[in-house]
């Protein structure tokens, strides 16, 4: 087991670490950043348990830093230290996109992104009402400055047109904000698994030795495939909502004492040559 685990945490950090050295990060840095990752979780681990708030010397213990260190970090915890959020423009604007590609409202009949007015008396579409339908709590016009700065969308006249189906932005930190959120919810998932727990869905499709011809001739057939998994993801769990049983008489359909849960769905493609010493020569694919 510990072998296993040993090589697994090492495919986890290779290509985080490459990035980092890349960056200028040496190993003290994410040493140092490592002992906040400990200590909170073992405090958190002792929270799901219901156990009391750990001493230092438990957290100590159980995760290897010293009990002077270990007083230091809890403090800068406490402060709020490592708690850096996506950018709120950023969030609004992806899920902006998402409504317009995935809602048939603002799609058109062979099913692609319509030109929205940027207003419009209802109930005709325009970017107004698709800003509304994702109950961002911003201007519109906001949103619209973020998306053309981003090269997301075009301006024409009075008309917004969706120049790309998905939301990228342009700035380092919202990219970082990004790869944070999607890999660390992967990572949980799978963890969640090897737990025992009931599944959650961790697959992928993994093809071996493919000649290069190959590779290049599925690529973006394969990125149209995963687009519209997502917007077919996204347009059941709308429905799934506007589908909510009426709230009884008397209570709020979304108060304060209503569960409330998040998910993630994510589909992702990576493609890299073949070592040298692993090609075969006569290379054939293989799905597993």
């Amino acid at each position: 087991m510990y072998d296993a685990l040993k090589s697994a945490a090492l495919s986890i950090l290779r290509p985080f670490v490459r990035y980092l050295i890349t960056q200028g990060w040496t190993y003290g840095a994410l040493a140092e950043l490592l002992k906040f990752v400990y200590v909170g979780e073992v405090i958190a681990l002792d929270e799901r348990s219901g156990k009391p708030v750990p001493t230092d010397s438990r957290v100590s213990l159980l995760s290897g830093i010293h009990r002077k260190e270990v007083r230091r970090v809890r403090e800068e915890l406490q402060a709020g230290s490592g708690q850096i959020a996506l950018r709120h423009g950023a969030n609004v604007s992806a899920q902006v996109v998402a409504a317009w590609v995935a809602c048939e409202a603002y799609r058109d009949v062979q099913g692609e992104p319509r030109l929205l007015p940027l207003r419009a008396p209802e109930p005709v579409p325009s970017f107004e009402s698709l800003v509304r339908l994702v109950k961002a709590d911003m201007r519109a016009r906001t949103v619209l400055d973020e998306l053309l700065r981003a090269g997301v969308v075009e301006l024409q006249g009075d008309v917004v047109k969706l120049a790309r189906t998905g939301y990228v932005s342009d700035l380092p930190q919202d990219r970082l904000a990004f790869m944070g959120a999607h890999i660390g919810d992967h990572l949980s998932a799978t963890v969640h698994n090897l737990e025992g727990k009931t599944p959650f869905l961790e697959q992928s499709v993994y093809f071996d030795d493919l000649p290069t011809d190959v590779a290049a001739g599925v690529r973006d057939d394969l990125r149209r495939l995963g687009e519209r998994v997502l917007q077919e993801a996204y347009q059941h769990v709308a429905r799934a909502e506007n589908d909510r049983a009426p709230a009884a008489e008397g209570e709020e359909a979304d108060s304060a004492s209503t569960p409330r849960r998040r998910l993630r769905l994510g589909v992702y493609y990576y493609e890299e040559d073949m070592p040298q010493s692993a090609q075969s020569p006569n290379p054939a694919g293989e799905a597993s």
